[in-house]
């Protein structure tokens, strides 16, 4: 797989909510950098993700993807959203994947509450 399919994967699953086919695209040493600090293996990615499925981007959540660029293992993209709890003016994650699996995520979005 490449990184734009690993990525497609990773942006399908998030819109679906599933969490299981989300943990797909990791692995135990996977590690998520956030601006609380990092978030690493499986089960802690999979409380995160738990987390922003159900709460944050739930199901049908108005999600636009502002920007996409990928360069070679590295993707970056800018989004913005509006979910029933929170509107998130900008987001923006980077990805480094290797063997077909992420192995680095950044997350950054303002997130205001309704």
């Amino acid at each position: 797989m490449s990184t734009e399919s690993v990525l497609a994967h990773h942006l399908a699953s998030v819109g679906a909510g599933d969490v299981d086919a989300i943990l797909e695209d990791f692995t135990e040493e996977s590690v998520l950098l956030t601006p609380d600090g990092p978030v690493r293996g499986l089960d802690a990615l999979r409380g995160l993700f738990t987390s922003l499925v159900t709460d944050w981007l739930p199901p049908g959540t108005d999600l636009t993807l502002i920007n996409q660029s990928i360069e070679g293992e590295v993707a970056y993209i800018v989004w913005s959203a509006s979910s029933p709890k929170f509107d998130f003016p900008i987001g923006t994650d980077t990805f480094i994947v290797k063997n077909d699996k992420i192995v680095v995520q950044t997350f950054a979005a303002k997130m205001d509450p309704k």
